[in-house]
């Protein structure tokens, strides 16, 4: 066992699947065009990976394979897509696998232009390579004073035949031929930084982005700048221009703003304020398309039609995420098919584990959403509800009224949110007499029913709402059920009890209908999360000192007690059956426990501490959420499609750190390699013959070959064929055998005495069989096991030959019958074989009972017999009566 746990090196439980909810960060994004099947796609990072979607119904298409570090900037061309991670950058084909990797630069790359069969890259020193794609070798290396001219952005200008316009941060511009290694022409710039390059829809002409919100619509030419633009926004982020017949440009911006120019008039002629609730990271007009595509570091892409009477971009399409880590996940359901999920950024959205279409935003939460209505406010900044910090939900009423209940941070009033209508409910939920202002609501939960809501406060308050019409139905407790804040609330299955547990130590049990406190119980320590598993009635509590206690809540006791987090317990998970207890804590472990047995069976580390953690209603997938990141990460169920060891972990045992899974099902062989070793040694235990000699064995015969001996005559009678059988006119031609169970063929026969006599010599007739033989070494040596394996080899029709011609009628002798007792009295004393025993024996009795009186010596041998089987059986009967009694009691008692 200790070699199987320290050659584990992941979880044993838990394989890394895929990521939900990612779609875009703050590099930009890269559109193609696939000039075979006609469409456009749009490429966008999430990480150590990247997206691609087909624009036309915004559909994903493909997950790149994963790069070691983050990816820091992409570019492509019309066969391949580019990525950079660190001072490395690689080529990928079909938007997946990687077909070359470029290495060279000393400095993180932040720049790759396609350039034909070459690539350029600019690392953050300011050295540019340019390689050759294929082979994958350096053509030639430009070295730029930091100083001086730091390169910030990079454009080939159309038609400008191996040429490249360097942009810098100290504002000039440089124009380069790369294939002559000569600075053709330097642009002094306007004393502002270059942030953005892009060429216009004119020849010659470039629109170049600046520090300061300006966008300078420069001929590169006759060095002349056209005109200019300002934004008041900050640095330009990105540029883009239609070609679409109608010339307007458009300018991303840090505040997540972007600015449409008209190029005819010199004007702005719309604003799309917060198109992104971050920086626009890039944005791209299709190809005589009116469509624009973003994406910012809020997690979103979309895309904008220009369909308007006015040039006013309306959203089309996105795919969206949460914008900020998030605070809370809860599966939602009972099919596992969707996930709720809270966030910082004040948003409560659904995930879909089966296809991203399926996922939905429930939007944010607003203070008053009849007032917005009217008004029709579009910035709702200020009326928007603080972030979830829990929910609970239930899915039985969800047609007929709202069924999720949330409370908010720093807030008293609890809001309810409608999963079917995608949006907040109708109702706040807070009790009316109220005096304090520093009150906030600090757990929820909502009965199985959807019918009723239980709200904790941080005074100690425990209220019960009703879900349909909002109203008050009453408190627990005289003024307060708790001293303390109360850190959780739960509703048993059947409304009948509900339990409290608040800030000063204490359990409480109410009955949910009268509002009466049934019994109390004082814990250890103070608790910090409460989660009651409502079909075994099993509740958990995570306490402040790092500990887990179970309790039952219909005995009212602690059954389970686990210690060994080294930090605060964040959030706990009941298998659907209930035996696992899943926690998370900020030791950045995730723990299984098996209630059953009360031992750790499961753990690993993470590289980020998990916050959130639930299992699936159908207990395929675990569902984590982690410190600083904006994605659901689900984790396989190894047990559900493999054989997996649940023994308990040593004390000393030390886990190891495993990576979050990427956004692309995970199809990786050393996972699986890890998780078959350990449960090879258990599938190779070989069990004994025998567990314990004071324990009664069976054999591993089938019943075939002992069950029907005493019957075989009847068997014989009912099997006699009608009529003899007929022999077919051509028999066909069969390799003759040996009768036996085990099928063998007959040696042929060697007949070389042509002068062999035909008489049968009749001593060959009375032979006897080697079971016989056996019996009569027996009783010399006292050694009866190769006598029994004969006797285990042979047929029901065998046996019943064999112990018929134990009798001097037949052959035997008296003392072979007196070996053959002894035989089976030591197989009762070594109590193996035990239905064996009893079957010969009972069949020898059947067959030789007439002649026993008439021998002592046998007589003697079946008295000492017949005691040792009552002995036997009286030891079996006690033990099947005990068991009995112990069935009936725990079927038909009230526990």
């Amino acid at each position: 066992m200790e070699r199987a746990s320290e050659r584990r090196t992941a979880s044993a439980l838990f394989a890394g699947f895929r990521a939900l909810g990612l779609f875009s960060n703050d590099i930009p994004h890269v559109v193609r065009f696939s000039a075979l099947k006609r469409r456009f796609y749009v490429t966008t990072c999430v990480g150590k990976s990247f997206h691609t979607y087909d624009v036309q119904k915004l559909s994903l298409v493909a997950v790149s394979n994963s790069v070691p570090q983050d990816i820091c900037c992409m570019a492509a061309d019309g066969r391949l897509v580019f990525a950079a991670y660190g001072n490395v950058f690689s080529a990928f084909a079909r938007n997946k696998e990687i077909v070359h990797t470029f290495k060279g630069h000393k400095a993180e790359i932040h720049l790759l232009q396609p350039f034909g069969d070459h690539i350029i890259s600019v690392d953050t020193d300011s050295i540019l390579i340019i390689w050759h794609i294929y082979s994958e070798e350096e053509y030639l290396q430009l070295t730029f004073d930091k100083s001086v001219f730091k390169i910030s952005a990079i454009l080939h200008p159309s038609t400008y035949l191996n040429k490249i316009l360097l942009g810098s941060e100290q504002g000039s511009l440089q124009l380069w031929n790369v294939k002559s290694n000569k600075l053709l022409y330097t642009f002094p710039g306007w004393k502002l930084g270059v942030t953005a390059l892009q060429q216009a829809p004119a020849v010659d002409v470039v629109a170049i982005g600046l520090m300061s919100g300006q966008v300078i619509i420069h001929n590169i030419k006759f060095n002349e700048t056209l005109m200019k633009f300002r934004q008041d926004w900050g640095p330009i982020t990105s540029i883009s221009f239609r070609t679409d017949g109608h010339p307007v440009m458009a300018a991303g911006s840090p505040c997540g703003h972007i600015g449409l120019w008209d190029l005819e008039d010199k004007k702005l002629i719309n604003q799309m304020r917060n198109a992104h609730s971050t920086a626009v990271a890039g944005l791209t007009f299709l190809h005589r398309e009116p469509l624009l595509v973003t994406n910012g570091a809020d997690n979103a892409l979309r895309i904008w039609i220009f369909d308007g009477p006015t040039g006013e971009g309306r959203l089309l399409r996105f795919r969206m995420g949460h914008s900020a880590p998030l605070t809370s996940i809860r599966y939602y359901g009972q099919n596992g098919q969707q996930i709720l999920s809270a966030s910082q950024d004040g948003t409560l959205q659904s995930f879909s584990t089966v296809h991203e279409k399926f996922n939905k935003s429930l939007g944010h939460g607003l203070i008053n959403k009849k007032r917005v209505k009217r008004k029709g406010l579009q910035n709702t900044m200020s009326v928007r509800l603080p972030p979830i910090t829990k929910f609970a939900a239930e899915e039985a009423r969800e047609s007929d009224w709202d069924g999720i209940i949330a409370c908010h941070q720093g807030k008293l009033s609890c809001s309810t949110w409608n999963y079917q209508k995608s949006t907040i409910g109708a109702y706040f939920l807070k009790p009316k007499e109220m005096k304090k202002d520093d009150i906030t609501a600090t757990a929820v939960d909502i009965t199985s029913c959807g019918n009723f809501a239980v709200i904790g406060l941080s005074s100690g308050t425990v209220d019960v709402y009703n879900m349909q019409s909002g109203i008050h139905r009453g408190g627990f407790g005289k003024d307060q059920a708790h001293k303390g804040s109360v850190r959780g609330v739960a509703v048993d299955g059947l409304n009948q009890l509900t339990v409290t547990t608040g800030s000063e130590g204490l359990l409480k049990f109410w009955n949910f209908k009268n509002k009466i406190l049934i019994h109390s119980v004082s814990l250890s320590s103070s608790p910090n999360i409460m989660l009651l598993h409502r079909d075994s009635g099993i509740l958990g509590l995570a306490l402040d000192d790092f500990s887990i206690s179970v309790l039952d809540i219909e005995t009212r006791k602690i059954v389970r007690e686990f210690s060994g987090h080294q930090g605060q317990i964040n959030d706990m998970a009941f298998s659907p059956d209930g035996r696992w207890l899943i926690s998370a804590a900020m030791d950045c472990s995730i723990r299984t426990w098996d209630l059953p047995s009360g031992c750790l069976i499961d753990c690993f580390l993470l590289d980020s501490a998990p916050l959130n953690v639930s299992m699936s209603p159908t207990g395929d997938f675990l569902a984590t959420s982690h410190v600083d990141h904006l994605g659901i990460f689900l984790w396989s169920n190894i047990s559900l499609y493999s054989v997996v060891s649940l023994r308990p972990l040593p004390a000393d045992y030390v886990p190891s750190v495993v990576m979050l899974p990427g956004t692309c099902q995970t199809q990786d062989v050393e996972v699986s390699e890890e998780t078959v070793e350990p449960s090879d040694e258990m599938i190779e235990y070989d069990s004994p013959e025998q567990l314990n000699e004071q324990l009664v064995t069976l054999s591993l015969l089938p019943e075939s070959r002992w069950k029907n001996l005493l019957n075989l005559d009847v068997i014989k009678k009912k099997n006699k064929p009608k009529e003899p059988p007929k022999v077919p006119k051509s028999a066909p031609f069969f390799i003759p055998t040996i009768p036996g169970l085990v099928p063998r063929y007959a040696a042929p026969e060697q007949n070389n005495d042509p002068q062999q006599s035909k008489v049968v010599n009749l001593g060959v007739l009375a032979q006897k069989s080697d079971f016989c033989l056996k019996l009569e070494e027996g009783l010399v040596n006292n050694k009866y096991d190769t006598a029994l394996n004969l006797l285990k080899e042979s047929g029901p029709s065998g046996i019943e030959t064999e112990l018929r011609s134990l009798s001097p009628d037949c052959g035997g002798s008296v003392e072979v019958m007196q070996s053959f007792l002894k035989m089976i009295g030591m197989m009762l004393d070594r109590k193996r074989d035990f239905e064996l025993a009893q079957a010969y024996l009972a069949l020898f009795l059947k067959l030789h009972l007439k002649m026993l009186p008439s021998e002592p010596v046998l007589l003697e041998e079946i008295t000492n017999l017949s005691s040792q089987v009552e002995e036997n059986w009286t030891h079996l009967q006690s033990l099947f009566n005990q068991s009995m009694c112990i069935l009936n009691y725990l079927k038909s008692a009230l526990l």
